[in-house]
């Protein structure tokens, strides 16, 4: 996704765990691409973020929070470090997140959050779920609490997104694969959506969408539409 933002030309702050932020150092080394290593759950690496933020780009036009866990576990199988865990990192997160970046995000920016397509649930997402439907409640509020600076909050809804987890962590390349067949039996276009395809939805809400605030834009094939 950051290299979607990076091609249109745009200065970035990347945020990324330490398996990829070497990859992502040497796919998208430039002067305009910034690779930091920032814990979402961490009050200090988010101030610490900020901080680089301000001195590597001085303001912001644009911000996309996506970033999250997901562990599937059901009822019985919830622990409160798991439960934690999840609200930690997508929530708490991206809230102070934002907080932290706000007073560098120019007026008449914007912000786009990452939620997820929710209309359908499965076993064994309470706490994926709720965190991330938490985050769609936030950007909700965050929307009306920047009108006066018109700064614009949206977020978009991811359905199934090929990705090297699928946004589940510790998948084998069997379980990955009956996940993603699953996915397109469920999905009406009958595919899984890509990454780029999540970015240009978040770029749209970021860059172009320039009279849309306070919604979720569904980013999943008509998943949760239930077509």
């Amino acid at each position: 996704m950051s290299r979607r933002f990076w091609k249109e030309g745009l200065k970035s702050c990347l945020r990324r765990n330490e398996q990829n932020i070497d990859n992502a150092r040497t796919e998208l080394q430039s002067e305009a691409a910034h690779v930091v290593r920032s814990d979402a759950a961490n009050m200090a690496d988010i101030e610490a973020l900020g901080g680089i933020v301000e001195k590597k780009l001085g303001h912001i036009d644009y911000v996309f929070v996506n970033h999250g866990i997901a562990e599937i576990n059901l009822l019985e199988q919830v622990t409160e470090a798991s439960w934690d865990r999840h609200f930690n990192i997508n929530t708490k997160g991206a809230f102070f997140t934002i907080q932290r970046l706000a007073p560098l995000i120019k007026d008449g920016g914007a912000i786009v959050f990452t939620t997820v397509a929710n209309d359908r649930i499965f076993p064994g997402i309470a706490a994926y779920s709720g965190s991330k439907e938490a985050v769609g409640a936030i950007a909700q509020v965050l929307a009306a609490e920047f009108l006066p600076r018109k700064i614009r909050v949206n977020s978009v809804a991811p359905g199934y997104i090929d990705t090297p987890t699928m946004g589940v962590p510790g998948l084998t390349e069997e379980e990955r694969a009956e996940f993603m067949k699953q996915g397109d039996e469920i999905t009406p276009l009958k595919r899984h959506g890509s990454v780029g395809e999540v970015a240009a939805a978040a770029l749209f809400l970021a860059a172009d969408a320039t009279f849309t605030t306070g919604v979720e834009l569904p980013v999943d094939g008509g998943f949760a539409q239930g077509l």
